[in-house]
């Protein structure tokens, strides 16, 4: 009897030690990529310098990150869910992860980055750049160029997306998809206390642009 309360509690303990980025069919899923459309800026800001105006856009798979005990992999396997239309992860507030270098503070900051087409994007850092690809001040890669590289589930954005023939979604920069296209013009840190004033924006829908910029993905 002893022995199989043990294998009961045992069992127990190491569900609940598991953490599942997958949720279930019948999961309700609050992210859609439609709504940034239409966008409502909701927190305070605090706003910072704009590095770089490369347009280049990258991602990586968020598998890649494989130390268990490391923040990022903590964020993006427990406090994110995987949108199984797109691939995005986002965290309880509808923010896209996304790496950004270590000059974008740490991992679990927000930020609105605004595109010179008037897309606002709400990103989360959940991956760091390494300092040693990254230009002298952290900011962006420098081999790309790429301020921002999108954390995904490769698999879904390739059905989403499309994927070439080099394998890689959009052909590994998100600017040939129309509503990411674009440099970055204004990029505001997120600040814990909601706005009174809600700002909001809205953009026409065009058509994804198939422009091969770069045949690899950064993080890759």
């Amino acid at each position: 009897m002893k022995k199989l309360l043990v294998c009961i509690l045992s069992l127990s303990l190491s569900i609940l030690m598991c953490g599942f980025t997958y949720f279930d069919d019948e999961t309700e899923n609050d992210f859609d990529i439609n709504d940034l459309y239409d966008y409502q800026k909701e927190f305070k800001t605090e706003e910072l310098s704009v590095c770089s105006l490369n347009t280049a856009k990258t991602y990586m798979d968020y598998r890649m990150t494989t130390l268990v005990s490391s923040r990022q992999y903590q964020f993006l396997n427990y406090e994110c869910t995987v949108d199984k239309e797109t691939g995005f992860l986002y965290d309880d507030e509808g923010f896209i992860a996304v790496a950004l270098g270590s000059y974008y503070g740490e991992i679990g900051d927000r930020f609105y980055f605004t595109l010179d087409s008037g897309v606002v994007l709400p990103l989360v850092k959940g991956e760091e750049k390494d300092d040693g690809d990254t230009n002298p001040t952290n900011c962006f890669q420098k081999w790309d160029g790429s301020v921002i590289e999108f954390v995904i589930s490769d698999e879904y954005a390739a059905n989403y997306f499309g994927a070439n023939g080099n394998g890689y979604v959009l052909d590994g920069n998100y600017n040939n998809y129309s509503l990411f296209e674009g440099s970055i013009a204004k990029v505001e840190k997120v600040l814990d206390e909601k706005s009174d004033d809600i700002v909001s924006y809205s953009v026409e829908t065009d058509i994804p642009t198939n422009v091969d910029i770069f045949n690899y993905a950064s993080g890759y």
